[in-house]
């Protein structure tokens, strides 16, 4: 990756030499990009709720958010007696607001794993927290919610990957945001809500689930239909309960996009080579445009 396109492609235009503006160059989703995030948020280690990784990963999010212009505020909540966690939710423009949600965190124990001995070992999260994040993060690069007359709010929710261990439950942070509306007002009581989650893997296939909204869900399906994005089908599959069921559990419009087949799944085998610049281009992709045709469901 050369340095020099990259500055010029976040700048968003060139003054050349004769003082005259340059014509302004239109972002687009980038798989290599979303990859490289999904690269660093490994390298922070295993991101359980209440750790010293999860703690760093939050504050790269924030500083990443940030720097391309983004309001971030985070919640604090406790989901557990004495575990601190926290969403880090991010917002511009004004309009309609739809939310892009994914959850950081990764489980404590990998208790599907197939070595006994690892199951208590905490996951290394590539594609179960890192993809989703990965790409909204390349998301917040490429959109300019302003010019699409949309407020577009991005939720990065902690304490969802721990159901069915003791004292805990799955999407609490979700939940907590849900139950909370006065602590976010620039995202409360959004028009959709979209969570991506385990959308990385290689072997990438996205069936529709048979809880989310339907007019979003088919919203989203034609429009990967539209571009040839052969990874979304149209069979539907399973029940998911995730960070979208606190939003359908109040009336609010609600789907998740999820690779449910993934076989690493809460294991110490969910590593960084699973994953694929194509995967997170495809999905990325394909809310890019859905968002930027004006986000209709």
């Amino acid at each position: 990756m050369r340095a020099l396109p990259l500055l010029l492609l976040l700048l968003g235009c060139a003054t050349p030499s004769n003082g005259k503006v340059a014509q302004k160059v239109e972002l687009e989703f980038s798989g290599d990009l979303a990859l490289a995030a999904i690269a660093r948020q490994v390298e922070f280690g295993p991101r359980p709720t209440g750790s010293a990784a999860n703690a760093a990963a939050r504050d790269w999010y924030e500083s990443e958010l940030t720097d391309l212009g983004w309001q971030v505020r985070r919640q604090t909540y406790a989901p557990v007696s004495d575990v601190s966690a926290q969403n880090v939710i991010a917002w511009r423009g004004e309009g309609r607001t739809i939310m892009l949600g994914a959850h950081f965190d990764t489980r404590l124990h990998s208790d599907r794993d197939d070595d006994l001995a690892k199951r208590q070992l905490p996951g290394p999260g590539a594609n179960d927290g890192a993809s989703g994040v990965a790409v909204l993060l390349e998301l917040a690069r490429v959109l300019n919610p302003e010019e699409l007359g949309l407020r577009l709010c991005l939720a990065l929710f902690d304490a969802e990957d721990n159901g069915d261990i003791e004292a805990w439950d799955w999407a609490m942070g979700s939940a907590h945001f849900v139950a909370n509306p006065g602590e976010v007002p620039a995202c409360d009581k959004p028009a959709a809500t979209i969570v991506v989650d385990m959308v990385g893997d290689a072997d990438l296939k996205i069936y529709r689930d048979f809880g989310s909204t339907a007019s979003l869900q088919r919203a989203i399906w034609n429009q990967a239909e539209a571009m040839g994005v052969v990874a979304f089908s149209f069979t539907q599959r399973y029940f998911i309960f995730d960070d979208h069921t606190a939003f359908l559990d109040v009336g609010l419009p609600g789907l998740v996009i999820i690779d449910f087949e993934y076989p690493y799944w809460h294991t110490t085998e969910d590593t960084l080579d699973k994953v694929s610049a194509e995967s997170l281009y495809a999905v990325g992709s394909v809310l890019e445009a859905w968002l930027k045709a004006g986000a209709i469901f």
